[in-house]
């Protein structure tokens, strides 16, 4: 089984307080996320915009092995993963996350790689974790 890890600090109340965000490797080290960079437009980071960066990361990896399964080799994906959060259940939830894809392929037609997609968008790993509605946009360049 493989194991990996995030940690979380939170200090104060949850309009005034200020968090800080790290990862095992260290990619991410006490970054700093807070109210305002959740629900304003504050610098730092947020949980949302951390779940679309493993999102995207992930479905275009996913995408990279199904292409190569079909012995196609892709010289670029570009993925953003936007996260939809609203009012559910007397809280917030994510609701969607959408992927705008836009791959280089040689020798992909537009039909084998709407395929492995749509199957990379089915399986990645957080697609899976993620319980919400995930929606799709690709277009092979």
């Amino acid at each position: 089984m493989i194991e990996k890890a995030g940690s979380a600090k939170w200090m104060g109340g949850l309009k005034d307080g200020k968090g800080t965000v790290s990862t095992e490797s260290t990619a991410l080290k006490e970054q700093p996320y807070g109210f305002n960079t959740r629900f304003e437009d504050g610098a730092g980071t947020n949980p949302e915009e951390l779940i679309g960066a493993a999102h995207a990361s992930c479905f275009s990896m996913a995408l990279s092995m199904i292409l190569g399964e079909s012995d196609l080799v892709p010289d670029e994906i570009s993925t953003t993963a936007k996260i939809y959060m609203d009012k559910k259940d007397g809280g917030f939830a994510v609701v969607k996350s959408h992927l705008t894809v836009a791959a280089k392929v040689p020798g992909a037609s537009v039909e084998a790689f709407e395929k492995a997609a749509q199957t990379a968008k089915e399986n990645c790993p957080i697609s899976k974790l993620l319980d919400c509605e995930i929606t799709m946009s690709a277009e092979l360049v």
